[in-house]
Order: C-alpha cells, then sequence, then structure tokens
C-alpha cells in the first residue's frame, strides 16, 4: 500500500509545535520572534502568498510586519530597507519575497541580508555552512521535503537518493540535507543521461525540476519514496487551469512506497518552515539552542 502524505497536515503539527516553542522562547529571551517580510510590486500570487505568512505567522505567536513597495523601486532603495532591517534588533528574519522586477538584481538582494536573518537560507554564508554540513538556517522548502520523509518513516541514512533539479532554492540545498543524512546522493539535471535509469536504482526521488508530469510511473522504483516539489499550472478542458506536480502522479502512486500529491504535498510546508526558521534566527540572536526549547 502507498502511503500518500497529508502536508496540510503535517504543516499543521509542525506550526503548532512551533507556536508552544514561541512560548517557551519568549520565557526565556523575554521578547517575541519577528518576521518581517517585503513586497515589490504588485504580483497577485506573491500577494496572497504574503498575506498568508502575515497570518500564519501571527497565529504562531509571533510578530509579522510587511512592507509593500512599489514596483518602481530602485535596487538603492531596497538594498537601504534590507540595511534598516538587519540593524533592527526586533527583527529576527527578513524575508523579501521573489521575484523581484527586472531592476533589481535579486542576488544583490539576497546577499545584503544578514545571514542570522537570512529565513530563506539562500544566503551564501548560510549555503557555505549547509555544504560544510554545519548548522545553518536551511531553505524552507528542503526542510520541508526532509521533515515529510522522516514523518513517513523513511530511512534516509544509507538509501540511494536522486534529486532531479539543481537550483539554490531547492534541488542543491536538498542534496545538501539528504548528505548530512547519511544518503547517498545523485543530483540529475538537463545534461543528465538516462535519467529513467537513474530514477530506477533510487529509493528516494525528489522532484524539483519545474517539468510537468516529467517523471512517470515507469520510472519509479517499487517502494521507492517519491517528494514531489513541483507547481505547475496547466490548463484543463473547461478553460480553467489546474496544478500538477512534477511527478505523474497516477501512474507513480502504483508504484511508489510513500509519495506526495500536488497540491497538497510539500506546498503547505513551506511557510511552516519558514516559521521554524524564523524561531531558530531568534534562538541564534539570542544564544538558546533552540533544540532545548
Amino acid at each position: 500500500m502507498t502511503t500518500i502524505l497529508d502536508g496540510k497536515a503535517v504543516a499543521a503539527d509542525l506550526r503548532q509545535n512551533v507556536a508552544a516553542k514561541v512560548q517557551r522562547f519568549q520565557a526565556k529571551a523575554g521578547r517575541l520572534p519577528g518576521l518581517t517580510v517585503v513586497l515589490v510590486g504588485n504580483d497577485p500570487a506573491s500577494e496572497v502568498y504574503v498575506r498568508n505568512k502575515g497570518v500564519q505567522t501571527r497565529e504562531a505567536g509571533m510578530l509579522s510586519d510587511e512592507i509593500k513597495l512599489p514596483e518602481s523601486t530602485s535596487q538603492r532603495d531596497l538594498l537601504n530597507v534590507v540595511a534598516r532591517l538587519n540593524a533592527d534588533p526586533a527583527v529576527d528574519g527578513i524575508l523579501v519575497q521573489m521575484p523581484l522586477p527586472k531592476q533589481i538584481d535579486t542576488q544583490a538582494i539576497i546577499e545584503a541580508i544578514d545571514p542570522m536573518k537570512d529565513v530563506d537560507g539562500l544566503h551564501p554564508v548560510n549555503a557555505g555552512k549547509l555544504a560544510q554540513g554545519m548548522e545553518a538556517l536551511t531553505p524552507c522548502t528542503p526542510l520541508g521535503c526532509m521533515i515529510l520523509l522522516e514523518k513517513a518513516g523513511v530511512e534516509v541514512a544509507g538509501a540511494n537518493a536522486l534529486v532531479i533539479g539543481r537550483s539554490i532554492l531547492v534541488g542543491r540545498p536538498v542534496a545538501g540535507l539528504l548528505l548530512a543524512g547519511n544518503a547517498t546522493v545523485t543530483i540529475a539535471h538537463s545534461r543528465s543521461r538516462d535519467l529513467p535509469a537513474l530514477c530506477k536504482h533510487a529509493d528516494i526521488v525528489i522532484a524539483a525540476v519545474g517539468r510537468p508530469e516529467m517523471v512517470r510511473g515507469e520510472w519509479i522504483k517499487r517502494g521507492a519514496a517519491v517528494i514531489d516539489v513541483g507547481i505547475n499550472r496547466v490548463p484543463k478542458d473547461d478553460g480553467k487551469t489546474k496544478l500538477i506536480g512534477d511527478v505523474h502522479y497516477a501512474s507513480a502512486v502504483e508504484v511508489a512506497g510513500v509519495i506526495t500529491p500536488v497540491p497538497g504535498g510539500v506546498g503547505p510546508m513551506t511557510i511552516a518552515c519558514l516559521l521554524q526558521n524564523t524561531l531558530t534566527a531568534a534562538c541564534y540572536r539570542e544564544k538558546i539552542d533552540p533544540k532545548t526549547l
């Protein structure tokens, strides 16, 4: 029987756990953790995402602030906002919502954020720490993937893990987390040869390539754990759209031992892990071991 991982339920449990730890943090530090999200422009999807982040941050008992800037904001002005937040002692986490307008160099903004407040886990300092197996703030989606594997009872140590995709947002960091968990890790990408054969040898498949239903069920090793990070909006026959993943779910669910659906799998974990990262960042700044909360 295939286990279908309910990301909504796991995320709800994680948010509840974070909320309880926030209370213990407040008792130790005498203050609440604070997250500030910066939104540049009026992208509808980003606005919804930012609003949901604010709601869930406040529900977890943390301070939440949103800074909305016009589409025309210059790179200099955005860097000034980041510098102000870096210096603000009430701000533990800074998240600049992507994508940014074309006049702004995204990498320059990422590198301007204080690594200690980089709750997106994208700063080169945090990426480097992760690569060296050190404790670091980790990108939220890869962290969510690892939590889902743990909740499903998937043994990472000793497993052959295949990561399809090498982005700095998902592919590379999730490969680092799997390696830290003592898996044998292969990263596949657009130039990888015979991807179906690589899948057939994998006990764990993380699909994060951004191609709708690319990974077919016949590629999957029977009993493997399949984590589908893809979120692709495609048209339906009635003219509306639907969300599908990078894995052909209908065929993969017949052979996988564990699988995440799209939607309702990895997606809900991202904001929950952002809350956890904000609490972790607050602990680092207060010199509190997060494990003691």
